[in-house]
């Protein structure tokens, strides 16, 4: 059974993709993502050895565009390179991050439910390589033979399987009818916003339906209505949706917050006592196997290879759960066996084919080490939810300042919801204490209105970033 959880907590948005009770993916938003917006953009440099422009698009960090198709010069690049002060159709393909601006393109797409309109791209037809079967392929070609909008082409989502006439019909009209208020709005003045993507439970509502997800739980009542609104719940065969309205927090229900905090742990260990050891660099994720527990009796050769087939699986969750990307190396127990290897190449090649995020298992190089591709789509969870440690001067992280007012918000709760207790003491440093407590103390009158619940603020000094305690006093109704 699959369940998608979307939580909204003040300012955070958090999702949770649950496979039989199991967290499998995880995303969390603390500010608004500007992925998928479009943008008139003003060229403000143009760098021709890179091939790309930065582009002013009015967000405060100015935007990067990579004009080339290929990484040399040609004269077809020459054609494309953008001048100095002049404007641009954009659409946002990653976040900034850090000091980096957004990754702009000009190629705009519009994605739906079960397809994503690519205008300018005329009579290109694409389909998801995860629909396999010929005659389903070619069905859905001649639906969209006829159904293309002029001058467009499309992409065919996996969602998109087994889909009928009508509803493809239905998708595009709503895509194109985007893509026209986009043109009309195109002249104006740079820089200037042209297309905002909707909220962040609409986007993954869209992202995450198809047919093998049973059910969308979301814990706020407006949201709700939102999704309720769109008509892609509780029809035959769509997922279901429901408005959690418990008191206990929704994750903490589905007992989410102690598996999340686990995902960041360094260390993951097997079922049969190995264990993986994932760190994050700059420059690529590496993942170390060890065998430790496992050596036992019998045929080592067989023992490793049991090991590393065990691994081979929770490296692919791990790489949805943590949301790893861009290059990753893996550093199985070395293994003589061609035969062997071919094993664990194929064992891979199917864990990872369960992943929406493009993977790809590239091979074994000359030093044993297993390469993979994943396509960079957003920060991983621990860039999501960390921030770099000023005590240890930037070698480790910790919990970033969002994330842990959020947990304190949600031990609030929870122990106005599940306790007779109406008075706790949260201490903490003052910086700390003053972001839970919510612009102009908005937090605490919410808690004070809905729970008849007071909280005491207790400022300590000379306490290490992220430090925090709530002490439940022997107030009780």
């Amino acid at each position: 059974m699959k369940r998608v959880l979307i939580d909204y907590e003040w300012d955070l948005f958090r999702l949770a993709l649950l496979e039989d009770g199991d967290v499998v993916e995880f995303y969390v938003e603390q500010k608004q993502s500007i992925v998928g917006n479009i943008y008139i953009g003003r060229v403000l440099n143009v760098i021709p050895n890179l091939q790309a422009a930065f582009l002013d698009i009015g967000t405060g960090k100015n935007g990067y565009y990579y004009y080339g198709k290929q990484r040399a010069a040609s004269d077809d690049t020459k054609e494309r390179k953008p001048k100095v002060g002049e404007q641009l159709l954009v659409q946002v393909e990653k976040d900034p991050i850090g000091e980096k601006g957004a990754v702009l393109t000009q190629n705009i797409s519009f994605a739906g439910k079960f397809l994503v309109l690519l205008p300018e791209e005329k009579g290109e037809i694409g389909i998801s390589r995860k629909i396999r079967e010929e005659t389903e392929r070619n069905r859905i070609r001649e639906i969209l033979e006829k159904l293309l909008p002029a001058n467009c082409g499309v992409i065919v989502r996996t969602n998109g399987q087994g889909r009928t006439e009508q509803e493809f019909e239905k998708e595009l009209q709503i895509l194109f009818q985007k893509w026209t208020s986009i043109e009309n709005a195109a002249y104006r003045m740079a820089p200037a916003l042209l297309w905002q993507e909707n909220e962040p439970a609409l986007k993954a509502a869209k992202d995450y339906y198809s047919a093998d997800v049973d059910s969308f739980v979301v814990n706020e009542h407006t949201m709700y209505q939102k999704l309720k609104q769109t008509g892609d719940f509780d029809g035959k065969g769509q997922p279901s949706l429901q408005w959690y309205q418990e008191g206990i927090p929704l994750f903490s229900a589905y007992y989410i917050e102690s598996k999340l905090e686990k995902a960041l742990s360094q260390k993951v260990w097997l079922k049969n006592g190995g264990f993986l050891v994932i760190e994050e660099t700059e420059a690529c994720v590496v993942v170390d196997v060890n065998s430790a527990k496992t050596a036992g009796k019998g045929d080592l050769e067989k023992n490793i290879l049991k090991t590393n087939l065990e691994a081979a699986k929770e490296v692919a969750k791990q790489m949805r759960l943590r949301n790893l990307s861009g290059i990753i190396i893996i550093d199985f127990i070395d293994m003589v066996s061609k035969e062997y290897k071919q094993i664990l190449q194929k064992t891979l090649e199917e864990a990872v084919s369960k992943d929406r995020v493009k993977t790809v298992v590239v091979g074994m190089t000359e030093l044993g080490l297993m390469q993979v591709t994943r396509k960079k789509t957003k920060p991983s969870l621990q860039k999501q939810i960390t921030t770099k440690c000023r005590s240890c001067e930037g070698s480790g992280a910790v919990f970033s300042l969002d994330w842990t007012v959020a947990k304190m918000r949600r031990e609030t709760e929870q122990c106005f919801a599940t306790t007779m207790f109406r008075k706790i003491c949260v201490s903490g440093d003052m910086r700390l204490l003053k972001a839970y407590a919510g612009k102009d103390d908005d937090f605490l009158a919410v808690m004070s209105q809905y729970y008849q619940g007071e909280i005491v603020l207790c400022p300590k000094e000379n306490t290490t970033f992220g430090w925090y305690d709530i002490e439940k006093i022997e107030n009780r109704i």
